[in-house]
C-alpha cells in the first residue's frame, strides 16, 4: 500500500422532526417531494447505493454500492429518519459497511459522528460527554460493531474534545489541512510550522494530548475536496479520478495516502449524478495496479503514524475564524447586506437555559434514580428502540438506574425529565447558527427544540418563568427580517403557535375523524389514542362528532382521558371543542344535546351546546398538524376546486381558436387567459399521467397544445408524478421476477414498464427512470440466464416451482427496455428472433 486513495462522505442533515410529533412535517421548499429528507434521498442517500457504472457506449454495465469502496458517516439523526422513511436505503448504508469490511482488511468504512451535531468546543462538558456517548451507542446499534473512527460536525476540534474520542475508544478522525499547527516526526524535538493549510495531507499523525494520551488525525487534501465541491470535477468521473492520482507527493518517499472529505451530499444533490462519477472514479483507481483503494482504519493499522501534530484550538472546516460562525457575526455565511448579530444572543439565551434546565432535571431525577447524568447517558438505549421491545429495555434501563421501584407515576416523570434532556441537547444542532439569518427554518428548529423543553419543564416544576426569561433573552437577537423584529418575534410568531398539548391531539383527532369515520386512527405521531363513547352523523355537507379518547405521549407516557365534540358546517368552517374526562352522567346529556340537536337540523344549537359543555378555547382547522392540515384542506376544497377548474375548462376550452390565433401572431395572451391555461393544461396532463396506463396519445395531444399556446408546464411536478408511476411499474416487474409466479406474469409487468419508459421519451421535461434501469439490469444479472435457457427450448415448460410460458417473449422485451434505457444486457444473453 505505497499510494492509496481514500474517499470521504460527511452524510448529515439537520434534524427536522415536529419535536412533538417525532414526524417530518411537509416542507414546500422540498417541492414536489414531501421534504428535504425525502428528496435529498433520491437524490443522493439512495443513489448512492446503487451508482451506475457506463460503458464507453454509455450502457449501464454495472450498479454499484458506493459506501463500500469510499470512507463515510452518516448522522444519527438522519439514520433514525431512515429507519423509518427509508429503512431499504439504511440497510444497504448498513451493507456497505459490512462489506467495506471484507474489502479492507476487517476495517469498516462506516465512522461514527456526534449524536446532534453540536460545536464541540463551544458545547457544555457533561454535553459534550454525552453526546460522544450517544453518538458511539448508536453506531453500535446501526452497525453492529465498535467505531474506529469518529467525525465531528463541522470538524469544530480542541483538545478536550480529542480527549473525549479517546475516552470512548476513538482511534482517529478527519480535519481540515488548515486545522493543523505544527508536526514533527515522532522522537524529534524540532516542530514545523506548518499553519494555514501547510500540512503533508497525505500522512496521518499522532495527535498528543494533555492527558498524556493520543489519537491519529487525518488531514484530508483540501484543494482536491474542494474541487469536488465546488468546481466540477464531478462532471467526469475519469477527470476525478486522474485528480486523485494527481495529489501524490514527488519530494518524498514511502507510502502515501490521498484522500479528500466532502459533504457526502455533493455526490447527487449538490451534483447531479455525482454519485455516478464517483462510481466511475473509484472503478478506475480499483483497475489500477499502481494505487489501492482503501479506508482511513485500514491504512492506519498497516501505516501506523509516524509524525505527531499539533493544531489550531477551536478550529473548524467552515469558518476561517475558528468557531466564530456558531457564535458571532463574523461574516462567515452571511448574504451581501445582512447582518448576523442574532447569533451571540440566540446561543447565550440556549445556555442560560440549558443551566435551568439541567438545574431542574439534577434536582428532580435525583429523586428517581442514582446518578441523573449516568442515567441520561445510558438513555439513548431507549430512544433506539421502537416498537414492543422498548418496554424491555426501558425495564432494564430503570432496573440499572432507579433508587426503586417506579410506579405508573414516577415512570412518567422520569420519561419526562430524559425527554426534558433529550431536547435540551438538540437546540444546540450547529445548523441553526450557519446561516444568515433567525427565521430560517434551521435556527427555528432549535428554538422550537427549546419550546419543548421548556413544556416538559412547565409540567414538572408548574413554573413559567424560565420561559417568560427565555424568550426575553431571545429579544436581544436582531433579525434582517422586519416582519419578525427580533427572536422574541420570532418565537411568538413561528414557534409558540406549534406548542402541541394533549387537547391539541384530542382535536386533531377529532376534526380527522369525520373524514375517515370508518378508519381506527390509533396514533398521530409521537401519540396513541384509545376512542370509546362515540357518536357521529352527517346531514348533507354538514358533520358531527362527539367522544371520549385517551391520549398517550410514547415519548413521555404522559397520558390524559378527554373528551370532545366538533361540528364541520362545510368547507373550512370547524366548531371542536374538548375538556377532561368528567363524570359519566355529564357526558352523555352533552352527548345527547348535540346529537338531538343537529338530528333536528339546528345546527346553530349543536355550535351553542359544544359551547355550553366544552368551554374554554376552541379548536379548528388551523390547529391541525400541517400535514393533516393540508389533506383535509384538499378534501374540504375539493368541490370547490372542482368548481373552478371547469369554469377555467370552460373558459379555454371555448376559446382554443382564439387563444391559438395569438399565438401565431406572436401576440402575448392575456393574463387571465394564460393563468386559465396554464392551470388546465397542467391538471389535465397530471390527471393523464397518473392514469393506471397513461394514454400516450392523450399526452402528447396535451404536450402539444400546451406548445402551442406556449404555456408553461410544470416540468418539476409533471416529471416527479410520471417517475412515481415508473417507479411503481418496476416494483412490480421486481416482484413478478422475484416470485414464483409463470413468466406470462412478468411479461405483462415488462409490458406495462415498457410502455412508461416509451412515454418517458416523449416528454419534454427530466423523467428519474433510474427504477427502471435497476430493475431490468437486476433481472438480466438475475434471471437472464433462465429465461434463455427455457426460451431456447422453443416450447411451455415446467420445472416444479415455475411455469415458464413464453420466456422468449419476457426475454425480447427485456432486450427492447434495456435498448431503450441504455442498460447493458450480459455477454451471451442474445435477443431471441
Amino acid at each position: 500500500m505505497q499510494r492509496a486513495v481514500c474517499v470521504h462522505g460527511h452524510f448529515y442533515q439537520p434534524p427536522r422532526e415536529n419535536p412533538w410529533l417525532e414526524l417530518v412535517e411537509r416542507q414546500p421548499g422540498a417541492y414536489p417531494f414531501h421534504d428535504w429528507n425525502e428528496r435529498i434521498t433520491a437524490e443522493c442517500y439512495e443513489p448512492n447505493t446503487r451508482a451506475r457504472i457506463l460503458d464507453n457506449e454509455g450502457r449501464i454495465t454495472a450498479l454499484v454500492n458506493n459506501s463500500a469502496r469510499m470512507s463515510f458517516n452518516v448522522g444519527p439523526t438522519l439514520l433514525s429518519w431512515l429507519e423509518v422513511a427509508a429503512p431499504d436505503t439504511l440497510e444497504a448504508i448498513v451493507a456497505a459497511d459490512r462489506a467495506s469490511q471484507e474489502r479492507f482488511g476487517g476495517h469498516g468504512s462506516a465512522l461514527a459522528q456526534i449524536y446532534s451535531h453540536p460545536i464541540m468546543p463551544l458545547a457544555d462538558p457533561r454535553d459534550a460527554r454525552t453526546q460522544v456517548i450517544w453518538g458511539v451507542r448508536d453506531f453500535v446499534h446501526r452497525f453492529g460493531r465498535a467505531p474506529e473512527g469518529m467525525w465531528l460536525p463541522e470538524t469544530a476540534v480542541d483538545d478536550t474534545t480529542l480527549e473525549l474520542l479517546a475516552d470512548h475508544g476513538i482511534r482517529f478522525t478527519i480535519l481540515a489541512p488548515h486545522q493543523a499547527r505544527a508536526v514533527r516526526a515522532i522522537g524529534t524535538d524540532a516542530w514545523q510550522d506548518v499553519s494555514g493549510g501547510g500540512v503533508d495531507t497525505t500522512m496521518p499523525y499522532d495527535v498528543p494530548l494533555p492527558s498524556g494520551r493520543r489519537i491519529a488525525v487525518f488531514f484530508y487534501d483540501g484543494p482536491i475536496s474542494h474541487d469536488i465541491a465546488f468546481n466540477g470535477l464531478l462532471e467526469d468521473g475519469a477527470r476525478l479520478a486522474d485528480r486523485l492520482a494527481s495529489g501524490f507527493r514527488s519530494d518524498r518517499d514511502g507510502p502515501q495516502l490521498v484522500h479528500v472529505a466532502t459533504d457526502g451530499e455533493t455526490y447527487g444533490h449538490h451534483h447531479r449524478h455525482g454519485e455516478m462519477a464517483l462510481a466511475k472514479a473509484l472503478e478506475l483507481l480499483d483497475a489500477r495496479e499502481d494505487i489501492v483503494l482503501t479506508n482511513y482504519g485500514q491504512y492506519l493499522a498497516e501505516h501506523p503514524p509516524t509524525h505527531e501534530a499539533t493544531l489550531v484550538q477551536q478550529s473548524s472546516w467552515s469558518c476561517v475564524h475558528g468557531v466564530e460562525r456558531w457564535r458571532d457575526d463574523c461574516g462567515c455565511g452571511g448574504d451581501p447586506g445582512s447582518q448576523q448579530r442574532w447569533r451571540a444572543p440566540l446561543r447565550t439565551a440556549l445556555d442560560e437555559l440549558r443551566v435551568e434546565l439541567a438545574e431542574v432535571y439534577e434536582r428532580l431525577a435525583g429523586e428517581l434514580v442514582t446518578d441523573p447524568w449516568a442515567a441520561r447517558d445510558d438513555y439513548v438505549d431507549v430512544i433506539l428502540t421502537a416498537g414492543p421491545e422498548q418496554r424491555d429495555v426501558w425495564d432494564a434501563f430503570t432496573a440499572r438506574h432507579a433508587r426503586t421501584e417506579l410506579d405508573a407515576s414516577s415512570t412518567r416523570r422520569l420519561r419526562e425529565l430524559l425527554e426534558l434532556q433529550r431536547h435540551a441537547l438538540l437546540m444546540f444542532t450547529s445548523c441553526g447558527w450557519f446561516f444568515e439569518e433567525l427565521s430560517r427554518p434551521e435556527p427555528v428548529q432549535v428554538l422550537r427544540y427549546a419550546a419543548r423543553a421548556l413544556q416538559l419543564a412547565k409540567v414538572l416544576t408548574g413554573g413559567r418563568e424560565s420561559e417568560s426569561r427565555f424568550v426575553a433573552a431571545l429579544a436581544l437577537a436582531p433579525s434582517n427580517d422586519p416582519a419578525y423584529g427580533d427572536g422574541q418575534g420570532i418565537y411568538e410568531q413561528l414557534v409558540r403557535p406549534g406548542i402541541a398539548s394533549l387537547a391539541q391531539v384530542t382535536a386533531h383527532y377529532a376534526i380527522t375523524s369525520l373524514f375517515d369515520p370508518a378508519t381506527v386512527l390509533d396514533h398521530i405521531g409521537a401519540y396513541t389514542i384509545e376512542a370509546d363513547g362515540e357518536e357521529r352523523g352527517q346531514a348533507g355537507r354538514a358533520r358531527f362528532a362527539v367522544g371520549r379518547v385517551a391520549v398517550t405521549a410514547v415519548t413521555t407516557a404522559m397520558r390524559e382521558e378527554l373528551e370532545y365534540a366538533v361540528l364541520h358546517l362545510g368547507d373550512h368552517s370547524f366548531t371542536c371543542g374538548v375538556r377532561r374526562r368528567g363524570d359519566t352522567d355529564d357526558f352523555l346529556a352533552a352527548r345527547d344535546a348535540i346529537t338531538s340537536s343537529f338530528r333536528s337540523a339546528d345546527l346553530p344549537g349543536v355550535i351553542r351546546a359544544i359551547d355550553l359543555h366544552f368551554p374554554g378555547p376552541g379548536f379548528s382547522l388551523g390547529d391541525l398538524f400541517r400535514d393533516e392540515q393540508q389533506r383535509i384542506l384538499d378534501l374540504v376544497l375539493s368541490r370547490t376546486l372542482e368548481d373552478v377548474h371547469a369554469a377555467y375548462r370552460g373558459i379555454v376550452r371555448g376559446r382554443v381558436p382564439l387563444l391559438r390565433y395569438l399565438a401565431r401572431l406572436d401576440a402575448p395572451l392575456p393574463a387571465p387567459l394564460q393563468s386559465a391555461a396554464e392551470i388546465v393544461l397542467n391538471r389535465d396532463l397530471t390527471t393523464a399521467l397518473q392514469a393506471a396506463v397513461p394514454d400516450r396519445d392523450r399526452v402528447l395531444e396535451l404536450l402539444e397544445e400546451a406548445a402551442a399556446l406556449r404555456v408553461t408546464i410544470d416540468r418539476q411536478g409533471l416529471g416527479h408524478t410520471l417517475g412515481v408511476a415508473v417507479a411503481a411499474a418496476s416494483d412490480a416487474a421486481d416482484v413478478a421476477a422475484q416470485s414464483s409466479a409463470d413468466d406470462a406474469t412478468l411479461k405483462g409487468a415488462l409490458g406495462l414498464l415498457a410502455a412508461l419508459v416509451a412515454l418517458v421519451g416523449d416528454m419534454p421535461f427530466d423523467v428519474d427512470v433510474s427504477p427502471a434501469q435497476d430493475v431490468v439490469w437486476r433481472i438480466l444479472a438475475t434471471k437472464g440466464s433462465e429465461l434463455a435457457r427455457y426460451a431456447s427450448i422453443g416450447e411451455d415448460t415446467t420445472d416444479g416451482t415455475a411455469t415458464h410460458v413464453g420466456s422468449a417473449d419476457v426475454l425480447a422485451g427485456l432486450h427492447h427496455i434495456a435498448g431503450v434505457l441504455n442498460v447493458a444486457v450480459p455477454a451471451g444473453l442474445t435477443a431471441p428472433r
